[in-house]
């Protein structure tokens, strides 16, 4: 019997909100507020971001009031509306989260990249520069085998001279260009593996 008499008042208070009436709408504000903040913040675990929620739900409930369709009485309805908005929140939050990864990651990788440009850049002049302190025969073999990616034997075959000789032109060009380059050591590892090793 109690329980009929609740679906009376509830179906009561519906006709007259439907109708425009502001008294209806005011009890069925301060009777759901407070619980409807505290089902919100169990989502979104933020209490303005609750209240933002409830507040937008009541909004969108006397906007519609006209065309109201709620058959399951009004606790249940508004408590789905809620649930459902809190749903959306915590969805958009995601995203935005996954946006802002995202645009972190490109903005690092663009600094990294334009590091890296200007690290090479400068490492590149310092190249050439130690390449140019090298004795003549000593910059052929090492060019020849650095840059043209040749053998020993077939940079003795083009310069006429012994796979010894091209070997020992070689390490002669190491230590002379580790020398010259021992400031980028770190960085000819990281971009240039393999250029002064044997």
């Amino acid at each position: 019997m109690e329980a009929k008499t609740v679906d009376l008042t509830s179906h009561q208070l519906l006709t007259t909100l439907r109708a425009g009436d502001i008294t209806a709408f005011e009890m069925i504000f301060r009777t759901y507020y407070q619980p409807l903040c505290n089902y919100a913040y169990s989502f979104v675990q933020d209490r303005d971001e609750a209240e933002e929620i409830v507040q937008a739900t009541f909004l969108s409930v006397w906007e519609k009031r006209d065309n109201l369709s709620i058959h399951t009485g009004v606790k249940p309805y508004l408590y789905a509306m809620v649930r459902n908005a809190a749903l959306n929140v915590i969805k958009h939050e995601k995203v935005k989260q996954q946006h802002a990864t995202v645009e972190i990651a490109v903005a690092e990788k663009s600094v990294e990249s334009v590091t890296h440009t200007v690290m090479a850049s400068e490492l590149e002049g310092r190249i050439y520069k130690a390449l140019n302190k090298l004795p003549e025969q000593c910059r052929l073999v090492f060019k020849l085998s650095r840059f043209e990616e040749l053998k020993y034997s077939e940079i003795a075959e083009q310069l006429n001279i012994s796979v010894k000789t091209v070997e020992n032109q070689m390490g002669k060009a190491l230590k002379i260009m580790r020398e010259q380059l021992k400031d980028y050591l770190p960085l000819l590892i990281v971009l240039m593996s393999g250029f002064l090793e044997l």
